[in-house]
C-alpha cells in the first residue's frame, strides 16, 4: 500500500506525526500492541501503546468465543477508550493477532479503528521511537455497540454456505490445508483432523503481505485473490486455524479492496476439525479425498 493512511491503513509516518497525541490522557486517540507473546511489550513498544493480551483479553476462556459484552466494554475502557476513540492496533506476526483485535473491534461496532500498516516489526526496522516505559491513562466509559453479524461467520453458518456460490479461503499454509500438518510448526495443534472445508480455495495469508510485513499494492492484492477465483461481487468467508490469519485477510479483502461480503468464521479449523461428522478433503482441489 501507500506510505500514508488509507481508511482503515495507517502508515509509520502518519503514527509518528501523532506520536505526542498518542501519549496524552485525552481519549481520543488510543495504540494498542497485540503480540503472540506478551512479553514482547516488555522489551519496547511504540511510545504510548498499552498492551492487550490475546489469549486473556480477547476471548472468553470459558466459552471459547469472543469477550462478553460487558468484559470488552470493561477491557476498553480500562485502557482509556471511549466509543468516540480513534483506535490504531499493531503488533508481531505481521498484524496476525492486531487483524484480530481490530476483527473484535469491528464485530463490536467500533466506529474508528485502524491496523499500522507493517506493525511492530517494520516500525522497528525503521528505527522508529520506543520505549519501555508503560503510560497511563484515565479510566474510561466505554459503550460498546450491538454485535455486527455482517463480519463474523459460525459452523453453521458455513456448513449453509457450501450449498450456495460462497468462496470459502482457508489462509493457512498449503501443508495445513492438505492435511500434512495440524497446525504450524511449534504451535499447539488443538485439532484431531487434518484437511479443509470441502470447496475451499487456500490462499495462504503470507501472499498478501511483503518481506517487510506491509501490505502489497492493491493492484498485486487484487491479482492474488482473482487468480484464486475469489469474486469481489460474491460471498466470501475466511478461516484459518483459530480465526487470527483469516482475520488478517478478513482484513484485507474487506477493508483494503471493498469487497462487501467478507465474514470470518470464528471457530475456524479448531471448531471444524474436531467437529464429529463434519465433512473434510484432504489434499489439493484439483486431487481431494473427502471424508465425513
Amino acid at each position: 500500500m501507500t506510505d500514508d493512511t488509507a481508511d482503515a491503513l495507517v502508515s509509520v509516518g502518519w503514527v509518528l506525526d501523532r506520536l505526542d497525541e498518542f501519549q496524552r490522557d485525552d481519549p481520543s486517540l488510543r495504540l494498542l500492541e497485540v503480540d503472540i507473546d506478551p512479553a514482547t511489550y516488555d522489551r519496547g513498544h511504540i511510545p504510548g501503546a498499552t498492551p492487550v493480551d490475546w489469549k486473556a483479553d480477547l476471548q472468553d476462556s470459558t466459552t471459547f468465543d469472543v469477550p462478553t459484552t460487558a468484559a470488552f466494554e470493561d477491557l476498553l475502557g480500562g485502557l482509556g477508550v471511549t466509543a468516540d476513540s480513534t483506535v490504531v492496533v499493531y503488533g508481531d506476526m505481521r498484524n496476525w493477532f492486531a487483524a484480530h483485535a481490530y476483527w473484535l473491534l469491528t464485530y463490536y461496532g467500533h466506529a474508528d479503528v485502524r491496523l499500522l500498516d507493517g506493525g511492530r516489526d517494520y516500525w522497528r526496522a525503521r528505527d522508529a521511537p520506543l520505549t519501555t516505559d508503560v503510560p497511563s491513562f484515565t479510566p474510561r466509559s466505554y459503550d460498546a455497540g450491538p454485535r455486527n453479524p455482517a463480519v463474523r461467520v459460525d459452523r453453521p453458518d458455513v456448513e449453509a454456505a457450501m450449498d450456495r456460490d460462497v468462496s470459502l479461503v482457508d489462509v493457512r499454509t498449503p501443508e495445513e490445508y492438505r492435511g500434512e500438518i495440524l497446525a504450524p510448526p511449534g504451535w499447539n495443534e488443538g485439532v484431531q483432523r487434518g484437511g479443509h472445508i470441502p470447496g475451499a480455495v487456500n490462499v495462504p495469508w503470507n501472499r498478501a503481505v511483503d518481506a517487510d510485513g506491509r501490505f502489497k499494492s492493491g493492484d498485486a492484492l487484487r491479482a492474488v485473490y482473482a487468480e484464486a477465483g475469489v469474486d469481489a461481487t460474491e460471498e466470501v468467508i475466511t478461516y484459518c486455524r483459530i480465526g487470527e490469519r483469516s482475520a488478517l485477510t478478513w482484513f484485507i479483502l474487506h477493508e483494503l479492496l471493498g469487497y462487501d461480503d467478507v465474514r470470518n468464521y470464528y471457530g475456524s479449523w479448531v471448531e471444524w476439525g474436531n467437529t464429529v461428522g463434519a465433512p473434510i478433503e484432504r489434499g489439493q482441489r484439483a486431487d481431494v479425498r473427502r471424508e465425513e
